[in-house]
């Protein structure tokens, strides 16, 4: 992936320096809080984050761990971690053996907009392509934040992540990787599938949505919150998953475009009982001081989509495109 243009002086501090070899990058100023629609921080974030991806083209790969570049992304990520809980609000206190029930309490509780209704009976095709050049920065590596957790947790709550994973990964054929499927899918749709190829053109609240998971996976202090985030990305994702199908369908695309999506209807309605019960449930029993990060995992994921999909429908609501405006010439891209 080629770094990106940056949207203000943290995130053009950091493109120039990764274009050198690792040197110490200095403290520039960083902003006491970090707003989900702080273009510049989010993307100075996904930006450190991405080293411990797949990496960016050209840059020397022992920026990974400089000391400088990870002082100037923890500075980041405490606004930003603050930002999250915040938005999540207050919890209840919940007994370990009771966070699969609290889980569907949080669930149940979510008033975000529903954008996979819009999608199912009302959108352009223009916007499903949008929505799917939103997704493609974190479906491009479907699973691979929430994987940072494995090596953290045990027993039965280690047993039902690589499950929830396994299926991920397509159970070890590349054919059957979700990231492949989803690619089939922007194939179908006339978008660009090279990895990363829509950040330049996605907003500061869809990185947002990439950072948080970034943030929890790859902090082993904040390991009940990615299984939190987790099991709500699997509780809530059978049934707008068979809207994205059904939408596509509505616009004349066949299998290619909706297998993607069919396929999640299944494996999600699967994958829901286990996140809530053996993942977060095993993960609590083995871990109880750590309850109310999960709550706080999954609260954070629900909120931050929530944030994400009303900037998608506000757009389209007001006639305007959802993306970065000058970006518009992303490949397959258009206004409605």
């Amino acid at each position: 992936m080629k770094l990106p243009i940056p949207r203000g002086p943290l995130s053009e501090h950091l493109v120039d320096a990764l274009a050198r070899d690792p040197h110490d990058l200095g403290m520039p100023p960083v902003p006491e809080t970090v707003a989900f629609t702080d273009e510049d921080a989010q993307l100075a974030l996904f930006i450190a984050y991405e080293l411990h991806f797949r990496g960016w083209d050209g840059v020397d790969e022992r920026w990974e761990w400089d000391p400088s570049l990870l002082r100037l992304r923890g500075a980041l990520e405490a606004p930003f971690e603050r930002a999250l809980r915040d938005l999540a609000g207050p919890l209840p206190e919940t007994a370990p053996a009771d966070v699969a029930h609290a889980l569907t309490d949080v669930v149940n509780a979510d008033d975000g907009p529903s954008l996979a209704k819009h999608l199912q009976k009302g959108s352009s095709p223009a916007e499903f392509r949008e929505f799917v050049a939103h997704r493609a920065v974190y479906h491009l590596r479907e699973a691979d934040p929430h994987s940072f957790a494995i090596p953290r947790l045990g027993g039965r709550a280690k047993a039902a992540l690589i499950e929830i994973q396994a299926d991920e990964y397509g159970q070890g054929r590349e054919e059957r990787m979700h990231a492949t499927l989803f690619a089939n899918t922007m194939t179908a749709l006339g978008l660009d599938t090279t990895y990363g190829a829509y950040v330049d053109a996605v907003p500061a609240v869809t990185l947002a949505t990439n950072n948080t998971m970034s943030l929890f996976g790859l902090h082993r202090r904040l390991r009940g919150a990615v299984v939190g985030h987790l099991a709500a990305f699997e509780m809530t994702s059978s049934l707008p998953n068979r809207r994205y199908g059904n939408g596509l369908r509505r616009l004349g695309y066949g299998t290619e475009a909706t297998f993607f999506y069919d396929e999640h209807v299944e494996a999600d309605a699967v994958h829901e009982q286990i996140a809530a019960t053996d993942l977060a449930g095993g993960f609590c029993a083995a871990e109880p001081q750590l309850t109310g990060d999960v709550l706080f995992g999954a609260a954070a994921c629900l909120a931050v989509d929530a944030l994400w999909a009303g900037h998608l429908l506000d757009a389209w609501a007001e006639g305007r495109s959802s993306l970065r405006p000058g970006v518009l010439s992303a490949p397959g891209l258009f206004l409605p």
